[in-house]
């Protein structure tokens, strides 16, 4: 489906016109697929309602450019809403799931989001309630003359459903108020997009610091979900199991525009359920699936899994955390996932640096990250020097290409930081080239903690616990886990007079910050093992998890 000759790999394309092109070639090509809801839609069936939701959103006032926050599961009309915004020049904004107020908050405010569209609720979260007491002003103004003392640029809040709220625009409402949009003024808006201009932004810690606002392009995310396709030999025969986040690019380019620009169907799940992913896989005949290494596990160990029928399967993608050799085999031995690949990348390199191919060597395909995407170059540098290392030596991995992010929104210092004057972006994470260029992840730089393909940063952990009366000193590092890789565990010195226990700490941040980022471990110190100058020496820390949290070893 690609039109350039393959010297020539990457296209000037909207995600608008990927679809376009798509539903011209395969209209009647099953498009997206519920299972536990027996909801199917072809292409031209979901190109339909893309047009009914762009159309609504441009009659409530959505302008190019403004930013469309999204906070919802896996819901039907999700990646309907992701192409709606791109074929009218919005910036789709996907918000983490597990969020609670607070960092609801920081995103609206550091975003200047315009925006949101939300869910009743995930889990212990009522995502209704939060709005309401974050945005008082919702129940007492009319809709579409929102006026918010905390949020001065947020306009309008919708709901992903049926039910109405106060305030708030439904979603048969916003498509019937899309017939009021000639489609004259429609095509004007879709021919006004620029592949270079910013369509998506994700909020991640990236390499240091505060969550920030990844502005990806068109250009960025359609030429690297297109080669991600190519690396599985996806084509309009291939149907793929999505159980993973569409708020992250493993969902939304990983899955979504690997499936788009082939044709394939999506199989997806609202969220990850090991008997529903068996299941959705079995009746659907799925030649792919997608999953963290948590999830495999979580597979490979369900007590109904030998009940199953896996034949279909023959690729798919092991992504977001290091994967573990054992259970790569066990994907490909007992899931008949002959042809799996492992990608490595980072939100800020739209995501995907590197790939397996299906073709690969088993050894290549099991114990390293694979090799630089087309038109990415990866260069590995001495972290004190910044020059380049040799191959079997470490240094930290950068890439420089197409896919690297425009930068982060409203900070330049940031940005400058990870990506600097030459274009390279420094992932702060250490590998090793071999001599056939395939790259292994061998550690981080950053203190970033990955947690079931969650990434979380230790500083703005500590800054949330700083707030709870009694700590004097906090310092959160990563504790080995076998099921998620790494879990979260806090250091905590108290103030004097003060006594606390590890689940006072919990239920401080229950309900206000993500479960992910709550510490499943806790510690009380006296003290923390320093440099010479005066700086806590993290990776002593990590070294003291077990000592200090010994039920760790249980899991481990």
């Amino acid at each position: 489906m690609w039109d350039k000759p393959l010297d020539k790999p990457l296209r000037e394309i909207t995600l608008g016109t990927l679809l376009e092109e798509t539903v011209k070639k395969y209209p009647e090509n099953e498009a997206v697929i519920y299972v536990d809801r027996d909801y199917r839609l072809n292409y031209r069936e979901f190109s339909e309602v893309v047009d009914q939701l762009a159309k609504g959103l441009m009659s409530l006032g959505v302008a190019k450019g403004e930013k469309v926050a999204i906070w919802a599961t896996n819901v039907p009309h999700w990646v309907a809403l992701q192409f709606a915004t791109a074929r009218i020049g919005a910036v789709l904004l996907t918000v983490n799931t597990f969020y609670k107020s607070h960092e609801l908050a920081y995103l609206l405010k550091q975003s200047e989001c315009e925006n949101i569209i939300i869910i009743d609720g995930f889990r212990d979260t009522d995502y209704v309630q939060t709005i309401y007491d974050l945005v008082p002003e919702l129940k007492t103004q009319p809709r579409g003359y929102l006026k918010s003392s905390e949020f001065p640029h947020l306009k309008r809040v919708c709901f992903l459903g049926q039910e109405k709220h106060r305030g708030m625009y439904s979603i048969p409402e916003i498509t019937a108020m899309g017939r009021t949009v000639t489609d004259s003024a429609y095509l004007a808006r879709q021919r006004s997009i620029d592949p270079h201009e910013v369509v998506n932004m994700q909020y991640t810690s990236g390499t240091t610091g505060f969550p920030k606002g990844v502005m990806l392009t068109h250009y960025n995310i359609a030429n690297n979900g297109y080669w991600i396709g190519e690396h599985q030999k996806l084509t309009d025969k291939d149907r793929i199991c999505l159980p993973v986040p569409l708020f992250h690019c493993f969902g939304c380019v990983l899955g979504v525009l690997a499936a788009v620009s082939h044709g394939s169907t999506m199989v997806i799940l609202e969220g990850f359920n090991p008997l529903l992913v068996m299941t959705s896989v079995e009746t659907e005949k799925c030649t792919a699936l997608y999953g963290v290494p948590t999830m495999f596990i979580a597979l490979l160990e369900h007590r109904m899994f030998s009940k199953f029928d896996f034949s279909s399967l023959r690729t798919g993608i092991m992504a977001g955390s290091p994967c573990p050799i054992k259970v790569m085999r066990q994907v490909i031995d007992s899931m008949s996932m002959k042809d799996v690949t492992i990608c490595y990348g980072l939100t800020e390199a739209s995501p995907v640096i590197t790939q397996t191919r299906t073709d690969d060597h088993i050894s290549k395909r099991v114990e390293t990250v694979g090799r630089p995407m087309p038109e990415i170059e990866v260069s590995l540098v001495d972290p004190e020097t910044g020059e380049p290392v040799g191959a079997g030596i470490q240094g930290e991995v950068c890439c420089r290409g197409y896919n690297v992010m425009k930068g982060y929104y409203n900070m330049p210092r940031e940005t400058a930081e990870a990506v600097d004057e030459e274009g390279w972006l420094h992932s702060g994470d250490l590998g090793m080239l071999d001599q056939d260029g395939y790259l292994s992840i061998t550690g981080r730089l950053k203190d970033m903690i990955i947690r079931g393909g969650e990434n979380i940063y230790p500083r703005e952990v500590e800054e949330f616990l700083f707030t709870m009366d009694g700590i004097q000193d906090v310092q959160v590092v990563g504790v080995p886990s076998r099921k998620y890789g790494e879990e979260v565990g806090a250091f905590i010195i108290l103030k004097s007079g003060y006594e606390l226990a590890p689940e006072d700490v919990r239920d401080f941040c229950r309900g206000r910050i993500a479960r992910y980022k709550t510490p499943r471990y806790v510690a009380f110190v006296r003290e923390y093992p320093m440099t010479a100058s005066g700086k806590v020496q993290k990776y002593k820390l990590r070294e003291m998890t077990l000592e200090y949290f010994p039920q760790a070893l249980e899991t481990f």
